[in-house]
């Protein structure tokens, strides 16, 4: 066994449903990462707004993925977040992240994902999402990477989405439980870049300097259906 793959399995106690060579390769092909955001980066709750919450553990692992990316690319990846609802604090980290794209209320995901392909010049194959739920399933159906983040409550939608092979790791945390850092911890991980990333940001180190302006240049846009329902931007 590589030591790559021993570290991997010691540290990351989720279900590999696909093998993790298989992981490992299609991994390092991944231009993309797309969230969905209920039940992702947080329990699913609303407040009486219609606003559900994130942490800042796992803002801070959105921000170290997109570094480790840059590390090896020297480019941003592109990041988005596609939810079923229109949610405040998803526009909110959205912009003071400077993620690429947040989809709003657009019930077939599938098209939010095209949509976000073609902007891009990517295909979805080099995308990885994470997920948790029915909504999600269009776009984990044709994703290259598939990360689920299960509930008590869905071990049949689990075992679902597991048999019809559209998903590739199951986490070991809830949405409740730090999910999103756990997802990109491993995708660092799965790279090899671990150890490179967390130096170069304890550092502030030139590379990082320089990711960091280029993250920054990321002006959010903001996507929703309009009457025909068809995606337009949107202002939020």
């Amino acid at each position: 066994m590589s030591e790559l793959k021993k570290t991997i399995e010691e540290n990351f106690k989720g279900q590999f449903i696909t093998g993790l060579d298989d992981i490992i390769a299609k991994a390092a092909g991944m231009k993309a990462f797309i969230f969905d955001w209920d039940g992702v980066f947080n329990d699913g709750f609303k407040n009486d707004a219609g606003s559900s919450p994130y942490s800042e553990t796992d803002s801070m692992g959105t921000n170290l993925l997109r570094f480790s990316h840059f590390l090896r690319t020297w480019q941003t990846p592109v990041f988005a977040i596609i939810t079923g609802e229109k949610n405040h604090s998803a526009f909110a980290l959205s912009n003071r992240e400077h993620f690429h794209a947040v989809y709003f209320k657009i019930k077939h995901k599938a098209d939010a994902l095209r949509h976000l392909c073609k902007q891009h010049n990517i295909k979805p194959s080099e995308v990885a999402f994470v997920f948790d739920d029915v909504l999600d399933l269009s776009v984990a159906k044709i994703a290259g990477l598939r990360f689920m983040v299960p509930h008590a409550a869905t071990s049949m939608l689990q075992q679902f989405a597991v048999k019809n092979g559209w998903v590739d790791y199951i986490t070991q945390g809830e949405g409740h439980q730090f999910a999103v850092r756990e997802v990109c911890e491993l995708l660092i991980s799965l790279t090899g870049q671990y150890d490179a990333v967390i130096q170069n940001r304890l550092e502030f180190s030139e590379k990082y300097r320089s990711y960091l302006s280029m993250r920054n240049d990321v002006n959010t846009a903001f996507y929703s259906v309009d009457g025909k329902n068809k995606i337009e931007p949107a202002i939020v």
